[in-house]
């Protein structure tokens, strides 16, 4: 008897819908066809443990399974539910009526038991698009796939639950999620909040300004200084996700598996990677394409401490995705593209010794290492970094005090208005929605200067000597800074503000 049932592969950060075919005939055998992976070909041990263990058994005829598209690789054990009530169906020992409504997905432990998958919630779309009735899936990945609407989501623990559910019609509990409430909750509460921090005024203030515009930003400063702390509390005053960013966000982290037992992310993610990954692991790829870190900080903030002990390859690797907002991945089998949309954050000590601009401590660095240590971040990297800033220690007065800073909710309104004056500006442009994003036609539309600043401008280029990339910089930093005080016209205030945020163009930096 030939039955069919319907699983899912997930490539880049969507899924394409699997025909499984049983077919059961006279002889004796196991054919398992359509490019599946090790994995795959081991389910049948897997699978007859789990029947046997529940009263059911694997027939001892010629059981031949073909997964269509046959020539799409596919990779998991996530197919062992969807293989063994394909067996199950074409031996008649359940019920198959019904059975081609239902997506099913679900890895198997030997007693039956499911384990949860990878990618549920880009397989919820893909199955609310292709008009399946439901999804069937392992509990703990229940919440992630019930945030699709349109779509009966039941989360099982045995397959004896399922089983029953087609064979003895016994229902099973629809697993419901108010999308809405979900994403609203706990969002004005971050874990990391800016009035913890004692004294370092002027890098909140520059914190601000990145996030309203989406600037990357680089901290320099000597160990102790506070840039890993102040890093850490910058997602806590960036503008709440919209509705349609959780999503996005949530999708990426469901391909690999990140969303166990959670409904939408609501809160944007951060990532701190440490300085010895890969430049795999960073942008994504691999034999089987996983989402890289620059992938899994989409829509929120990617933190690379201590930047110059980065391998320079890993850290090249990444000019692209910083201008395209997205990274593509291609070999010879397969090209796969996945959302990268993140604001840099990155720190160094200003010199090998860390205390190169530290006035209480000595210099020990020559000026031949001071260029080597410099040199290790390319002149293009930092040409995608809108703000280089300063972070000295805080004095111990500062540090005593009690009285605590401005809370990140405080910060965070003044930020979101900014960021709606920029949504309302760029609304006719397709690919911009902040600040950090112009390019250098839109800077000339949209940062027009007076005769004054122009001259301000100019003096200090001259005489800080600053190179010819800080110039867009400044002024879509200058941009920013008016945003933030609501003022549609960019004075001279706020280029000189600007003029101070670039430290690593002036001479005596990287020369």
């Amino acid at each position: 008897m030939l039955t069919k049932i319907f699983g899912s592969a997930v490539f880049g950060v969507e899924a394409t819908t699997i025909t499984v075919e049983v077919n059961i005939d006279k002889g004796i055998g196991y054919h398992l066809v359509g490019l599946p992976d090790n994995a795959i070909k081991e389910s049948n041990y897997r699978i007859a443990a789990a029947l046997q263990n529940n009263g059911y058994k694997i027939p001892g005829k010629k059981i031949t399974i073909n997964m269509a598209p046959a020539d799409m690789r596919k990779e998991g054990s996530a197919y062992d539910l969807t293989l063994a009530l394909g067996i199950l169906a074409a031996s008649n020992q359940i019920k198959s009526e019904g059975i081609e409504k239902y997506l099913i997905m679900g890895e198997l432990s030997l007693d039956g038991s499911l384990q949860p998958i990878k990618g549920a919630l880009p397989i919820a779309i893909k199955a609310q698009e292709e008009g399946f009735k439901g999804f069937i899936l392992p509990k703990q990945n229940a919440k992630e796939a019930a945030i699709v609407g349109d779509l009966e989501v039941y989360g099982i623990e045995n397959i004896i639950e399922v089983i029953d559910f087609f064979d003895k019609q016994k229902p099973l509990e629809q697993t419901i999620i108010d999308t809405r409430a979900e994403f609203y909750k706990s969002l004005e509460f971050p874990e990391f909040d800016f009035s913890d921090v004692k004294g370092q005024e002027s890098i909140k203030r520059c914190m601000e300004i990145a996030a309203a515009g989406g600037h990357n930003i680089i901290l320099i400063g000597p160990p102790g200084s506070g840039k890993t702390m102040l890093a850490k509390r910058l997602p806590s005053i960036l503008p709440p996700m919209t509705l349609h960013e959780a999503l996005e966000t949530t999708k990426i982290h469901s391909v690999v598996g990140k969303v166990k037992n959670m409904g939408l992310m609501n809160q944007r993610p951060f990532r701190s990677p440490h300085h010895t990954i890969s430049d795999v692991a960073l942008v994504g790829g691999g034999a089987y394409p996983q989402p890289g870190e620059i992938s899994l900080s989409h829509n929120g903030v990617l933190f690379l401490d201590e930047l110059p002990e980065f391998k320079r390859g890993v850290l090249e690797v990444m000019r692209q995705p910083l201008e395209d907002r997205e990274v593509t991945i291609s070999r010879a089998r397969f090209t796969v593209t996945y959302p990268s949309s993140f604001m840099l954050v990155a720190s160094m000590n200003p010199s090998p010794g860390g205390y190169f601009n530290d006035p209480d401590a000595p210099v020990t660095s020559s000026p031949a290492e001071m260029q080597r240590y410099m040199g290790k971040i390319s002149g293009p990297l930092l040409d995608r970094i809108d703000i280089h800033i300063e972070v000295t220690p805080v004095p111990f007065d500062k540090l005593s005090e009690d009285r605590k800073g401005e809370s990140s909710v405080a910060i965070r309104k003044r930020v979101t208005k900014a960021r709606e004056v920029q949504t309302q500006r760029f609304a006719t442009l397709e690919n911009v929605h902040y600040n950090a994003q112009m390019n250098t036609k839109q800077i000339r539309a949209y940062c027009k200067l007076d005769d004054a600043s122009k001259e301000l401008l100019k003096n200090a280029m001259e005489r800080l000597n600053l190179s010819a990339r800080a110039y867009d910089r400044i002024l879509k930093v200058a941009r920013t800074i008016a945003d933030l005080e609501n003022t549609e016209a960019i004075n001279g205030t706020h280029i000189a503000e600007a003029i101070q945020y670039r430290s690593l163009d002036r001479e005596g930096w990287l020369g």
